[in-house]
């Protein structure tokens, strides 16, 4: 799970695997929106193929990547777990707003 959260540290990489739900792309189709070299591109579908999350095949000089959502699901249900606690915290605070937003919060002072 460390390679997944690692490869998408980078919003490079993000941009990537967004464009390979639409389906298998080049490394130089997922390079050209990215104003990078085929260099550095490669060396991204590097690390999104070792953390799993995409698959490479050569055909002759073509390099074709294909998501692999897989490791997102690892990602997904560590972040689930945590989410639990995320929206106990957001609920409580919800409730100090509407609790500080009534007009008899007991703020005002009795006659």
């Amino acid at each position: 799970m460390d390679a997944v959260f690692h490869a998408l540290a980078s919003q490079a990489r993000r941009d990537m695997l967004g464009r390979l739900d639409a389906g298998p792309l080049t490394v130089g189709q997922l390079a050209e929106p990215l104003a990078m070299s085929l260099a550095a591109a490669a060396k991204h579908v590097q690390v999104l193929e070792r953390a799993g999350l995409i698959h490479r095949t050569i055909d002759g000089r073509r390099h074709i990547c294909r998501l692999e959502p897989g490791p997102l699901a690892s990602a997904q249900a560590w972040l689930a777990f945590y989410q639990r606690h995320w929206r106990e915290r957001l609920d409580s605070l919800e409730d100090l707003f509407q609790t500080s937003a009534r007009p008899d919060n007991g703020t005002m002072e009795q006659r």
